[in-house]
């Protein structure tokens, strides 16, 4: 279960990380468009989720950014969740810091390539993986890279704009786990939960 629609890319970086470690397991995605209006709150999205496939699941993976609260106070908000909702099976919690453009912001060369202007040479100022998570509005500092990189003006400058989630999507399609990002406390902490799951079900 992702925040929104162009986080769905997770899923299949998460099964990558299984893979790797000699588990093959498929993630479904729930279409909770199939149902009345689900609220945003993870319990009830684990509730309609495990209504629209019916079946039981042996894993929950719930995506929620940290934002302001930190990695535990999410971490603990996602496992109390998925218990009340009364599904028996293991969870695994995937939270960016503070959001997932942060992860995204790592890649340089993918920017430059989504924004149509690979070979472009102005300076994105983007920050140093060892600064990234400390950015406050990750989202925002994204958008206004894509756009120094697009380097355009009118109505091209209004379409970069408005292409932003596409974009978003690309980025996280592409994104190079074993780049910068293996080196960030976010990231490490969620290649040790998936260690961890797959220690129990051995």
């Amino acid at each position: 279960m992702a925040e929104g629609s162009s986080d769905l890319p997770l899923a299949d970086l998460v099964e990558s990380l299984f893979v790797a470690r000699g588990v093959t397991l498929r993630l479904s995605k729930p279409d909770f468009s199939l149902l009345n209006k689900v609220p945003k709150d993870v319990r009830s999205r684990v509730t309609a989720g495990m209504k629209l496939l019916r079946d039981p699941v042996d894993l929950v993976v719930v995506h929620r950014d940290s934002d302001n609260v930190g990695h535990e106070v999410r971490r603990i908000e996602i496992e109390n969740a998925v218990l009340e909702a009364g599904v028996d099976s293991s969870v695994m919690p995937v939270i960016p810091v503070r959001m997932t453009e942060a992860w995204l912001l790592l890649d340089e060369d993918g920017i430059r390539q989504v924004a149509g202007n690979p070979r472009g040479r102005q300076d994105l100022r983007l920050p140093k993986a060892h600064e990234v998570e400390d950015v406050a509005d990750p989202k925002h500092l994204l958008k206004e890279c894509l756009i120094k990189a697009a380097d355009v003006t009118g109505r091209r400058h209004d379409r970069i704009t408005k292409r932003f989630p596409q974009h978003r999507r690309q980025l996280l399609e592409r994104l190079d786990c074993t780049g910068p990002l293996s080196g960030l406390p976010s990231w490490k902490r969620l290649v040790a939960d998936v260690d961890t799951v797959v220690e129990q079900w051995k």
